[in-house]
């Protein structure tokens, strides 16, 4: 779109000295006419029955021609001409080449063919580097990016609003907050503040590197922001989980200043709804959207989709898909995750073997549904689809296969992929600590962390999870202690149920009961069953039968339907010969019309379709539960 007012400026200016031409050519004029139209066959048909006297001035005809190709997107047409322009040594006019580099950077497949033609041009002005600097970008190269920026300064071309707007996006995707902050004050220096391109890139920029009070100072600093940097603005505020603030500002640009939301603001406010589970908010949202006359566009109905899906309402989300008369990657990405989130995993392997097309997201949300189900065998079909379209080194889809095989037993195998990636975020380095823990590798989590934090990689709530879970399961009660202390000193993080779940187990495990009560007790969330429960669990092993019958009893007044509260503290009863209490709470327990709920398993059987897991029910001898039977 930049790259657009650049070359209708261009055009302008062919125009105007179309017109001072003293003599211009009747076939030339007619040319220049059927470009204008977008009529390139005619175009082509005219300037194949000139002779070389009716063209007067061939740049301007080639220079149009590229134009045209480029409208109506014919990138073969272009490459003739192209040929067209080297046999008439048309290579060297400026505006020739620069119309030759917005076809190959438009139309063209491989980005490595638009370096040919810029490095071959003769003249490289101010629009020559700013097509590649942004071409860069667009390619998912910002790096590449920034270097010919520096290339540019170093010939001594000035840059401009464009140039530095692509700049400032590259500087967004690499994560370079201190260097968009120095072209923050390039913009300021050069008098482009008002631009509301570049004041938007700046946003987007702050709001991707979670400085949102930045970002919401230099909105507030503009005299007349419009629709884009009112956009902007609320993505940077849903990026840094502000969503609050993100829907307060949606509906303040339309209330307030008159301003129409375009397709990206509502993608942006549904992520918003979406996050908070506003349902009925999302449903509003959905009604503006009909009425601005976006039904039908792909994002805006992609983000319909994943706002019923993390409502909960995925019947809806799956009539928005239905009803969408275009459909593309993102869109099945979106219904993938619907299910996913709502713990629908099978449904989400059936529509990825169902999907024309698949992108990396997709690879990374079937996978965390085949970890979801422990089936190892679809997540290894899946691994192999990945290798086979050419995936590689996506720190996203690496990190769920790693999640997936430790998730599935195969430990050593989520290490050796683990080791193998170039590139790891937070999500990884949690994968493989959760891993080690869950399969009793305790003191290699503890050394993953370790390493984690060597990296300068700040942990998180879920990292100390993992660390104490692998502590509770390998009986490092000194060092699972140090750890939860560290979390909150060190780090700043409140610790959760999972952490507390974590440290009463641990400490259940070693015998420390009265230890473990003590720290409920002055918990926060003191009076979440679930800390209870796992805490009655050490007590099995308990010859204490006080404190025992003391844990039991405070379980039955939070949970009083919880059937292991009964039937643990009655095994403790007769473990320490007290058979009358021992009767008294089966009694107690058959009056509440509590009962014992059967034990369940899953299997994982070979169809003619896949494979597909059936969930059933295993009891003992003599009840009138469900059994064998059941399972297919």
């Amino acid at each position: 779109m930049k790259l657009f007012f650049f070359f209708k400026r261009h055009c302008s200016f062919l125009t105007l000295t179309l017109q001072n031409t003293k003599t211009p050519s009747t076939k030339q004029s007619q040319i220049l006419y059927f470009c204008k139209l977008g009529a390139l066959p005619d175009a082509l048909r005219l300037l194949n029955s000139a002779n070389s006297a009716d063209i007067v001035v061939k740049p301007i005809v080639y220079a149009s021609l590229l134009q045209t190709c480029t409208k109506v997107v014919s990138f073969n047409h272009g490459l003739q001409i192209h040929a067209h322009v080297v046999k008439s040594g048309l290579e060297t006019d400026r505006f020739v080449g620069n119309s030759l580099l917005a076809l190959y950077f438009k139309l063209g497949r491989d980005f490595s063919e638009t370096r040919r033609v810029f490095d071959g041009l003769f003249v490289k002005d101010v629009i020559s580097w700013t097509s590649m600097v942004s071409g860069y970008v667009r390619a998912g190269k910002p790096r590449n990016s920034l270097e010919l920026f520096w290339e540019m300064l170093a010939f001594g071309v000035e840059p401009n609003g464009f140039t530095l707007s692509a700049v400032i996006k590259a500087c967004s995707e690499l994560g370079e907050l201190r260097l968009g902050r120095c072209f923050h004050g390039v913009v300021m220096r050069h008098g482009f503040d008002s631009n509301h391109v570049i004041s938007s890139a700046l946003i987007d920029m702050y709001g991707r590197n979670y400085e949102s009070r930045d970002a919401r100072q230099l909105f507030d600093e503009l005299p007349e922001p419009d629709t884009i940097c009112w956009t902007s603005v609320i993505s940077a505020f849903t990026r840094n989980d502000l969503f609050e603030e993100a829907l307060g500002f949606f509906y303040t640009m339309q209330r307030n200043h008159g301003l129409s939301p375009d397709e990206f603001t509502f993608g942006t406010v549904l992520t918003a709804c979406g996050n908070l589970g506003r349902l009925k908010l999302g449903r509003e949202v959905h009604a503006k959207v009909m009425t601005s006359g976006l039904c039908g566009n792909v994002f805006v109905e992609s983000s319909l989709v994943d706002m019923y899906g993390k409502c909960g309402s995925v019947d809806e989300s799956r009539r928005v898909f239905d009803r969408m008369p275009r459909r593309n990657s993102v869109s099945w990405s979106a219904l993938l995750g619907v299910y996913c989130q709502n713990g629908d995993f099978e449904s989400v392997i059936k529509i990825f073997r169902e999907m024309a097309e698949t992108d990396l997201y997709c690879f990374g949300t079937v996978l965390r549904a085949c970890a979801g189900l422990a089936a190892v065998r679809q997540g290894k079909e899946v691994h192999c689809q990945y290798v086979k379209r050419g995936g590689w080194r996506d720190v996203i889809v690496e990190s769920a296969l790693v999640c997936l095989y430790a998730k599935c037993g195969c430990i050593s195998f989520a290490y050796r992929i683990f080791m193998q990636m170039s590139v790891r975020n937070l999500i990884t380095w949690n994968s493989m600590i959760c891993g080690f823990a869950q399969n009793g590798k305790g003191e290699e989590a503890l050394r993953i962390f370790d390493e984690m934090i060597k990296e300068g990689i700040k942990p998180d709530y879920i990292s100390f999870i993992g660390v104490l879970f692998a502590c509770s399961h390998t009986g490092l009660v000194d060092q699972g202690r140090k750890y939860f202390i560290s979390m909150t000193e060190d780090y700043g993080i409140k610790a959760g149920i999972e952490h507390y779940n974590c440290m009463v187990d641990l400490l259940g495990r070693a015998g420390l009961l009265e230890e473990a009560e003590n720290l409920i007790e002055n918990a926060d969330c003191k009076n979440e069953s679930s800390l209870w429960a796992v805490l009655l669990g050490a007590c099995t092993t308990c010859t204490n039968s006080i404190t025992a019958e003391r844990i039991a009893k405070k379980m039955m007044e939070l949970e009083p339907d919880y059937h292991l509260s009964y039937v643990l503290l009655a095994n403790v009863y007769r473990a320490v010969g007290r058979w009358a209490d021992a009767s008294e709470i089966r009694r107690v327990m058959e009056n509440r019309g509590v009962k014992k709920m059967p034990g369940r398993s899953w299997i994982e059987s070979k169809r003619s379709f896949g494979s597909h897991l059936d969930i059933g029910s295993f009891v003992v001898p003599g009840s009138s539960s469900p059994g064998v039977e059941d399972f297919v």
